[in-house]
This record gives structure tokens, sequence and C-alpha cells, in this order.
């Protein structure tokens, strides 16, 4: 096989491969978009060769793709444009990175996991760049419904304890950096053991469940977390609020969930489903501990509980 025959296999196997290809020249320009890059994208190998706007199969709107950060040594910036990223750590030549396109040809959002490795000549120049194109939709989503499952209630289909906990950290860390409020709720339902003995288990779950919905709509930015905390124990964290802004928005809850109207023949306190509130709002520091936030939120929802219940209290720091 002579150099012209092996150019031309080389081009077909190329052409031929399963696995969605493209190359191009160090000018970014398309020398070759294999046949599965166009059952992948819509688009023909004919509309994007000798051209650099390849990046219309995978977006609406132009932007720079990872064959382009290779060809203009514009790595260090991947971060901006993929969600995750990796660099063969063999060679440090090859790059991984995925994000979602959204394939105008196609008409629907594709999860890809792209690869890109350079070619060089015997000059040590850059000739021409080899990238893949993976479909990873599926795993995408899955991972994403596992993820939000692990993180979720399964009963009220409120964040978790543990979303609470990670979120917490994060926008503690935002309020230090940037000397901002954060404010927690807790929130207790009222004598919620004696509704279970008078109505049964299944009418305490439905119950939460009415409490979490109403929760969900007391609270209008997106920035809170609504959680259960564990049991019959709710909380709020408020990201950027003051105390007063907290004790109105706790109010509001209280005065929602009173609203419902949900009958409770065994309360001390009214004919109604209620619930007591603490509060408690920092100003964190780097001495500060998340910590001390649920200790003083607890502390006045204890207070709540002394006073008479039905109520919202504010910590006293």
């Amino acid at each position: 096989m002579d150099i012209t025959e092996q150019h031309s296999f080389a081009i077909n196997l190329m052409q031929n491969m399963a696995t969605a290809t493209f190359v191009l020249d160090a000018n970014g320009k398309v020398l070759i978009w294999n046949h599965a890059c166009e059952r992948l994208t819509g688009i023909m190998a004919d509309e994007v060769m000798g051209t650099n706007e390849y990046w219309k199969a995978l977006y609406s709107e132009k932007r720079i793709c990872l064959a382009d950060l290779l060809v203009r040594g514009y790595l260090d910036n991947i971060e901006k444009w993929y969600d995750f990223f990796d660099i063969d750590s063999d060679d440090n030549n090859s790059y991984s990175a995925g994000n979602w396109c959204d394939m105008p040809r196609l008409g629907t959002d594709l999860y890809l996991r792209f690869e890109v490795g350079p070619i060089y000549g015997a000059d040590g120049e850059l000739v021409a760049v080899v990238e893949t194109l993976q479909d990873m939709t599926e795993h995408k989503n899955t991972k994403t419904a596992l993820e939000k499952l692990i993180l979720v209630d399964e009963m009220t289909k409120l964040s978790n304890r543990r979303y609470f906990d990670e979120r917490l950290n994060i926008e503690w860390n935002r309020a230090k950096q940037h000397h901002l409020p954060i404010s927690l709720i807790m929130i207790d339902v009222d004598f919620l053991s004696q509704f279970n003995d008078s109505y049964g288990s299944k009418r305490g779950d439905e119950c939460l469940k009415a409490i979490a919905k109403t929760l969900r709509q007391s609270v209008f930015r997106g920035s809170e977390v609504v959680a259960r905390y564990g049991g019959e124990e709710f909380c709020v964290l408020l990201p950027g609020i003051e105390a007063d802004g907290a004790y109105s928005v706790a109010e509001r809850i209280r005065e929602n969930i009173s609203d419902m109207q949900m009958e409770h023949e065994s309360s001390h306190i009214s004919d109604w489903v209620t619930v007591s509130n603490g509060m408690s709002t920092i100003r964190p520091t780097f001495d500060d501990q998340t910590s001390q936030l649920i200790s003083l939120a607890d502390a006045a929802l204890e207070k709540a509980k002394v006073q008479g219940r039905n109520q919202s209290v504010k910590a006293v720091a």
C-alpha cells in the first residue's frame, strides 16, 4: 500500500467509524465530518466542510467549542465553557469535556461528551485536531434523577436533611465572603403525635404533605431552601435575609398553615393544625460556625413551645 492508498484508507476508515468524529485543520476549518457525525447532529458534511462554523451543529448561538480551544491555545478557559473537563494524565495532550447542546437541526437537547486531541507534524507544529462526540443524555438524566432522589425527602418531596446541610455550607461561605446575613427558621408541627393518635399515621403523613405544600407556597425567592429536617420538623434557609425579614416569612408560614384549617381535635391550643417557629440570623465571620445558626434557631423554637406554641420567636444571640 503506497502513501496515497494509506491516506485514502485512513480517511475512509475515519468516515465510517461508529463514533461521531470530525477533524479540523490548524486554522480551525473542518477537514472531515464523518457519517456518524451526520447521524448524531443532523448536519451533513457538505454543510460544514472547509468552514469553521461547525458550532451550528451543536448550538443555536455562536460559541467556542472544545476543538477551537485546542487550536487557539485557549484551554486555560475550558471550565468557562463546559460542565466538566479532564486532561489525559499520560500525555497531557488529550482533553475531554461535556455539556448540554441544543442541537438546532434535531430540535432537542442532548448532553454530549467531547474528546479532543492534537496531531502534530514532523516539525512539531500543530497540523490538525481530532474530536469525537458521544451522546450521554440518558446517562446524564439517570444520574440527575438518582442525585435528586438522594437529596429529596421521599414523602413530602421537599429537600431532605442532606441537601439542607450541603446548601447551608455553601450559603454560609458565600455570606462570610460577601458580609451578608443568613437566616434560618426551624418549624415544628404542634402536637403531631397526638394528631397521629387521634387520626392514625396515614392521616399524619397526609398532614405533613399538606404542610410541605404550604411551605413551598409560602416562600417566593429562588434562593430559599425549604427542607424536611426530620420527623415533624421542617426548616427554611433564607440567604441574605435579615432578622425582620425572616420573622415576616415565619409569620406568613404560620398563618398559611393555620389557614389550611386541617382539623386537630387533640390539639391543646387550637381546633386546627398549627406550627411553632424559631428563627435565627447571623452575619457570619470566619470565626463563626453553621452550628451556631442551628442552635440559636432551636433555642428560639423551644421558647415558642414553652410560651404556648402557634407563634414565631426570634433568637437572642
